[in-house]
């Protein structure tokens, strides 16, 4: 079962078009949608990544991380209620809002109308974050996170959010402090085919299949062996 959903996210394909060596599709889906409402996708993910963490010599519950939004396109079968329009990408789709820590591992991902404002839905994604990571107290954002959030996180959450600004003198692309991990982390995305547009129906599923790509990602490196010393 996991591994036909692995192959749905990482290739891409329909759920009624997997190939014969796989179970039957209605079968996994009977599954993925279990797990999904009893949030066992988010669960399994999470201890991978604290494995992962620990792998790295890291504390399993990290104190910092980055906040970043990333606005797809929607397929035709996504209805008017959980679609918008991003008018500074110029896209018709979804945003997904997501978390990640300093190792670029996913700690929370929210899916919203493209028109959702990152401030929006920051509040509720930090929220919902430091709920489940108690010992998260900094976070890094970029110049759109900027106004009254920035009160809220301290006053409410006891988080510090800090602005990575580019500054007004950079010409091109420039590699900002803190900032590319997340968006190193929306390109881990893109590497997996489910993913390159939103094709669920549910903003539900939606995320579901981010943490699957991300448990896909998290399995390699908790896999990966270092190569011995000479």
């Amino acid at each position: 079962m996991l591994d036909t959903i692995h192959y749905l996210v990482d290739n891409g394909t329909k759920w009624r078009a997997m190939p014969a060596d796989f179970p039957p599709w209605d079968r996994v889906y009977v599954f993925f949608r279990r797990w999904r409402e009893h949030g066992l996708i988010v669960e399994f993910h999470d201890r991978l990544r604290g494995k992962v963490r620990e792998k790295a010599g890291r504390d399993p519950e990290p104190t910092a991380g980055v906040i970043d939004s990333q606005s797809v396109k929607a397929d035709a079968v996504i209805g008017t209620d959980s679609r918008g329009f991003d008018g500074g990408k110029l896209i018709n789709g979804r945003k997904r809002h997501a978390v990640v820590d300093t190792l670029g591992l996913l700690l929370g991902v929210m899916v919203t109308p493209a028109d959702t404002g990152d401030r929006t839905a920051a509040r509720v994604l930090l929220e919902h974050v430091t709920d489940v990571h108690h010992r998260l107290e900094l976070v890094w954002a970029d110049g759109g996170y900027t106004g009254s959030l920035i009160e809220h996180c301290l006053a409410m959450l006891a988080l510090v959010l800090a602005i990575v600004k580019r500054s007004d003198d950079m010409r091109g692309f420039v590699i900002l402090p803190k900032r590319w991990i997340v968006e190193r982390f929306f390109a881990h995305l893109m590497r997996s085919r489910r993913l390159v547009r939103d094709f669920e129906r549910r903003t539900a599923s939606a995320e579901a299949m981010i943490y699957w790509s991300m448990t896909l990602l998290t399995t390699r490196r908790r896999a990966r062996t270092r190569p011995a010393s000479a």
